[in-house]
């Protein structure tokens, strides 16, 4: 199993980056695909139309998003959940999102690493950015 950790740094509010990660209508916006999320502990959540889904186990809300996640990747659903935190900094006029991603199975690594950048947090904030700027 592998550990999967990156840092974004968003020029948005700390408002509008926690919805973001958890509001469908903003989840839309940075392109996650068919969703269900929000903020409550306990809930399921899914993205992309159901190829990724999980739970909450931890929200401390703008502060910390503590998620369960599975996936189907090559037709082979993971055996066990990755574990998955995203954590927010507020710094000056800029959020800090650091994410851990633990638990990754080997052969789908690298594949996750790089669909955090091009699919998750990189459109994310590119999202978020440009929407500061209208």
């Amino acid at each position: 199993m592998k550990v999967i950790k990156q840092t974004y740094h968003i020029d948005a509010p700390l408002s509008e980056v926690w919805q973001a990660l958890v509001n469908p209508k903003y989840i839309d916006g940075w392109g996650g695909g068919s969703v269900k999320m929000n903020d409550k502990v306990g809930e399921k959540f899914s993205l992309w139309d159901g190829s990724i889904w999980g739970k909450n186990t931890e929200v401390i809300p703008e502060k910390k998003l503590v998620q369960e996640w599975y996936s189907d990747s090559d037709n082979r659903q993971w055996e066990k959940p990755s574990l998955v935190t995203f954590t927010l900094h507020q710094e000056k006029d800029t959020v800090r999102i650091e994410l851990l991603h633990i638990d990754v199975p080997d052969a789908d690594a690298e594949s996750i690493k790089k669909g955090w950048q091009e699919y998750y947090l990189g459109p994310l904030k590119d999202y978020l950015e440009e929407k500061q700027k209208v």
